[in-house]
């Protein structure tokens, strides 16, 4: 049987952090993000409906998209994409700072871009948040990009 044509598709691998206007703060994984404008003016995010970060990004339209590193692969993955934010403190022994809007970043990741949300719109089991992006920041160009590919490689996703 001959996979799906998407499932060729080699994406990059990401963290989604944010911040509520409470101060809750959370991080997930994410795969599907894409630049949506020329010069990089907007990118757009895919967020899981039943993820607790998708409620937090609602209730502040901030967040920071960090682009992950492969050396980050075996502790981020059953970190931040097989826990809930809801149920644990993801943040616990995971390097990070705030920046001047209270939003975390990971100060390991190759380094993040810095967003606005400006829209959303359901997109079946996902919502696309199409965001301004504010700045972008290298903070570890030296590394390697973490990807889809990889992680299967690595048995840490299915698929």
């Amino acid at each position: 049987m001959t996979k799906a044509l998407l499932k060729y598709k080699n994406y990059d691998v990401h963290s989604i952090t944010t911040v509520s206007l409470l101060g809750k703060i959370n991080a997930n994984i994410a795969t599907w993000v894409m630049q949506s404008a020329m010069q990089g003016k907007f990118i757009t995010v895919a967020l899981d409906k039943t993820d607790y970060t998708i409620e937090l990004v609602k209730e502040s339209m901030i967040l920071n998209v960090n682009l992950l590193a492969k050396e980050q692969a075996k502790k981020l993955i059953p970190k931040l994409g097989r826990k809930s934010g809801r149920t644990s403190n993801k943040f616990i022994n995971l390097p990070f700072e705030m920046d001047e809007r209270g939003c975390p970043y990971l100060t390991e990741a190759i380094g993040y871009i810095q967003c606005r949300c400006v829209g959303n719109i359901d997109s079946g089991d996902h919502e696309l948040f199409v965001c301004e992006v504010l700045t972008q920041k290298v903070l570890n160009p030296e590394k390697e990009v973490l990807t889809n590919d990889y992680l299967r490689a690595e048995g840490l996703v299915r698929g």
